[in-house]
């Protein structure tokens, strides 16, 4: 959805969980196909009749996320190794990709990497965080975007020049960009563990919005750093209000159970997180079609974004 709000025409989508692919099937327009792309057997003649300008994807982060097992022997990491080949295969001018901060460390991903280059593409990486791009929350991602026959670090002028001075708050977004508020001031996110705080504040931004959303526990400790104590004035974030924090429109269809409608909603890319890479592809897209990216000014901003880049990313 956030590439297609940046103007990019969807040709095709790919999942392989039933309960999502029927929830996209209600909200757009093009075809979305249910299969596993871990087991093509070097078939790839269904992806390249659509002959891609662009492939943009999330391979499963569980093996790589601070909330899952961290454990890349598990099978789940070999499907960004699969996404790497689906790319070096069907050879698209420009390839979007996304995962947790903390892959861009793994092993696993510096085999992606290699797998890029030696395919031609110039890459473009950087964390981003969801609350400075246009969403209401705290939520990091390393993106990985290549060019065909492109540098290294193309990408990173556009990126960095709309970066927000300032993080999103969930009241903002609400109050001033949807134009509704939050029947509560503070809300509970469950941790993943009670050593984390898990009250937070509207005038702040949300905490990552995670694929489980589970009631006040009876025996809930309280944490020091709870924007306020435990009482009747907080509660849980509804599934609706939770799937607006992902910045999903008013009118995004979800049907299923609670827990699978809560899991997509947590899995999910922010929206305007997506669109804001969209948008800083697009703009390069056209000025390299105009001959513009060949000029001083772009190397000077380029290499400004640079600088920035290893002095501001604290990886």
């Amino acid at each position: 959805m956030g590439f297609q709000n940046a103007g990019f025409n969807i040709a095709c989508a790919f999942d392989n969980w039933l309960p999502a692919v029927k929830v996209y099937e209600l909200n757009f327009h093009h075809p979305i196909r249910q299969m596993d792309l871990g087991d093509l057997k070097d078939d790839f003649s269904l992806l390249n009749q659509y002959k891609p300008q662009l492939i943009i994807g999330g391979p499963p982060c569980q093996d790589f996320s601070h909330a899952g097992k961290r454990d890349e022997t598990l099978g789940r990491a070999d499907l960004s190794i699969s996404y790497a080949e689906i790319v070096k295969r069907l050879q698209p001018d420009y390839f979007v990709m996304e995962n947790v901060d903390r892959a861009a460390k793994s092993q696993t991903f510096e085999k992606v990497r290699q797998i890029f280059k030696s395919a031609g593409y110039g890459l473009s990486e950087r964390v981003l965080d969801a609350s400075l791009c246009g969403a209401p929350q705290s939520r990091k991602r390393v993106f990985l975007v290549g060019e065909l026959n492109g540098n290294d670090d193309f990408l990173l002028p556009y990126l960095e020049k709309n970066l927000s001075k300032q993080p999103l708050t969930v009241n903002d977004y609400f109050t001033k960009i949807i134009g509704r508020k939050l029947t509560t001031e503070y809300y509970y996110r469950h941790p993943r563990n009670y050593s984390r705080r898990a009250i937070y504040g509207v005038h702040e931004p949300s905490a990552t919005i995670r694929g489980v959303n589970r009631p006040i526990p009876a025996n809930y400790p309280g944490h020091p750093g709870d924007a306020t104590p435990i009482s009747e004035k907080v509660r849980p974030l509804t599934t609706k209000e939770r799937s607006l924090i992902q910045t999903f429109p008013e009118n995004f269809v979800f049907v299923g159970t609670k827990s699978n409608i809560e899991q997509m909603v947590g899995n999910a890319v922010p929206v305007k997180l997506a669109e804001f890479v969209a948008h800083a592809l697009s703009s390069y897209i056209q000025d390299k079609e105009q001959g513009l990216v060949e000029n001083p000014l772009f190397q000077a901003r380029l290499l400004q974004a640079k600088t920035g880049y290893i002095t501001s990313d604290n990886r």
